[in-house]
């Protein structure tokens, strides 16, 4: 078994990765679309007057946040067929991404929940009011006025939870997803954990890319949705 450091390994480990990122991008992807839905409607309970759902919404992201990754997914995992088996439901044979998928979609809502809270209330609430004030609907002064500003707000944050997600989604492998981390372990297992640190060099190399173009992109669109509050302050 060979033991030596050979840096050629991490590129040409490379093409056997990389066809693997579509199922880490299919996981990611589903799970923030979902979270952020379950997000929004969180925090519309955080924001709301009802009181129980407030304390439901808090104790909800309390409780996830407090929950290790891993644990939620093996809770996930063992917990959503073994529950559903009490309502006469097989869930055995279900494949393993929509369990990974439905608990960061459960992990990210929580995330999304507070990012949502946080940009609505750094808003002045007279902005609002004046608003409808000059004859625009409660819709119309939404989409108009709070959204926008709101937008600019979470969009920092929102980036960071989405490479947040995009590394906690690398425990998927531990219940048998085989993504770029699974196919990452199936290749040192096949090798007899020879050249594991050079495969591990490679993965992590495709992760700093992911999250360094994550990050560009986020500052980007920022910078595109600031300009008109920019050009409002200037004037």
């Amino acid at each position: 078994m060979e033991k030596y450091f050979d840096v050629s390994y991490i590129w040409s480990s490379l093409p056997a990765l990389l066809p693997f990122l579509k199922v880490t991008f299919l996981v990611a992807g589903l799970s923030i679309i979902f979270g952020t839905f379950f997000g929004f409607i969180l925090a519309a309970m955080k924001l709301g007057k009802n009181k129980v759902g407030k304390k439901l919404a808090n104790l909800y992201t309390t409780i996830l946040r407090c929950t290790p990754s891993i644990v939620l997914l093996f809770l996930v995992y063992y917990g959503v067929p073994a529950l559903a088996e009490n309502f006469g439901i097989y869930l055995q044979d279900l494949h393993t991404g929509v369990f990974v998928v439905i608990t960061f979609t459960l992990q990210f809502a929580a995330i999304m929940s507070e990012v949502i809270r946080s940009a609505y209330e750094s808003i002045e609430k007279g902005q609002y009011e004046a608003a409808v004030s000059v004859g625009l609907s409660p819709f119309q002064a939404y989409r108009r006025i709070i959204f926008p500003q709101a937008l600019v707000v979470a969009l920092p944050n929102f980036g960071n939870g989405m490479i947040a997600l995009l590394q906690e989604g690398s425990l998927a492998y531990t219940i048998g997803l085989i993504d770029i981390v699974g196919k990452a372990n199936l290749i040192i297992a096949a090798n007899y954990n020879s050249h594991a640190l050079e495969i591990f060099i490679a993965l992590a190399l495709i992760y700093w890319i992911l999250s360094i173009l994550i990050e560009k992109l986020f500052a980007q669109l920022e910078k595109m949705f600031s300009k008109g509050k920019q050009t409002i302050k200037t004037t």
